[in-house]
């Protein structure tokens, strides 16, 4: 032994104990910030694109996040990516209630209200109908028929998000968002064109531009296009289609409920346990239109909220785009699109025949 060496040093071999790491709260973010802040950075991105140059900031947070693809291997960066893409959509969705009056729905009259409903109901089933043609799945027809009949990418991650959570589902529901953002933006120049060849009055191409374009952008710029009177009209019949998520997620939930359990227990890390009938961000859909409805929430909240919703939502999207490479996209081949592109006639087609219906 060396001088000054007195205290004798554990073997080598021997493991010295060392004490467990609780989870703290600074922890627990530092984990999940890196793959949300990247998300986050994608849809200031896409929406400063949008907003100088004009598209959908939608589909431009799905390309960004797509040409990314290659940080999502980063294992720093998954459980950010994967919190962004399968919760923050439930919060944008759940905002989405504060923008909806249920009086103003009077103002659409009885066929109005029975024609967006039977849109809506149509065009899902003709989605899966259409995907059985196609030999797709049949959830794939159900998220396009859904985003197609409903409000376009907030209806396609709000029915995803009570769907099991596989690899496959995550390919649909990209797949659909891509195709629904780039046919929304299509159909927004071509159909206040067929409105003015059909000579609609304002009430009719609110009605059709309302129940046949996808996404509520679209609605509002196909709408201006025409005129601020038909914009507004169109941005109420919108607004019905969107208070459609309520009883479809509702009805999705149900059907899903116990194999949504059994995919959430097949990798261990998660009991065996079905999920609640009533999904708690459809419940915050539901009391935010509710209180919306009565009046109780102010004008500054009311914009803060359909601005939330929609960060919440682009954030969601470009972590989806960061899921998936284009390779995978490409795999699908030409029948989703196919798929896509009809549902888009069928709904336009219905909605055509809904306005001539209501002239006699």
């Amino acid at each position: 032994m060396m001088p000054g060496s007195l205290i004798p040093l554990p073997h080598p071999l021997i493991a010295m104990p060392s004490r467990p790491d609780p989870a703290t709260p600074f922890s627990v973010v530092g984990r999940y910030l890196p793959g949300i802040m990247l998300a986050t950075v994608i849809a200031v991105a896409a929406s400063f694109v949008s907003e100088h140059y004009g598209g959908p900031k939608f589909l431009y947070a799905l390309l960004i996040g797509i040409a990314f693809h290659f940080l999502s291997e980063d294992a720093r960066c998954v459980p950010g990516i994967e919190f962004s893409a399968k919760k923050l959509v439930r919060i944008g969705v759940a905002l989405l209630g504060a923008r909806i009056v249920m009086a103003d729905v009077s103002a659409l009259g009885l066929w109005g209200i029975l024609g967006l409903a039977g849109a809506v109901v149509l065009t899902m089933t003709f989605g899966v109908l259409m995907a059985r043609a196609l030999r797709l799945p049949p959830m794939l027809g159900l998220l396009s028929g859904g985003g197609t009949g409903i409000c376009g990418i907030s209806a396609t991650m709000a029915i995803s998000a009570t769907m099991p959570q596989t690899a496959e589902n995550e390919r649909n529901t990209l797949m659909t968002a891509i195709g629904i953002a780039s046919l929304s933006t299509v159909v927004m120049v071509l159909y206040p064109l067929w409105v003015r060849w059909l000579d609609m009055s304002v009430a009719e191409a609110g009605l059709f531009l309302g129940g046949a374009i996808h996404d509520v952008t679209q609605v509002v710029g196909a709408g201006n296009i025409l005129s601020p009177e038909i914009a507004k009209a169109a941005t109420l019949a919108k607004m019905f289609r969107v208070a459609m998520l309520v009883p479809v997620v509702l009805t999705l939930a149900f059907v899903f409920r116990k194999a949504v359990a059994q995919s959430a227990s097949l990798d261990g890390s998660k009991p065996a346990k079905r999920p609640p009938l009533l999904p708690f961000f459809l419940l915050m859909f539901v009391l935010l239109m509710v209180l919306n409805s009565l009046g109780w929430i102010p004008a500054a909240v009311h914009d803060l909220a359909g601005d939330a919703s929609s960060w919440a939502l682009v954030i969601s999207i470009s972590a989806l785009g960061l899921k998936t490479s284009f390779g995978k996209i490409a795999a699908l081949g030409w029948r989703p699109i196919v798929l896509l592109v009809s549902e888009a006639l069928f709904v336009a087609a219905f909605m055509t025949g809904v306005v001539l219906l209501m002239r006699m």
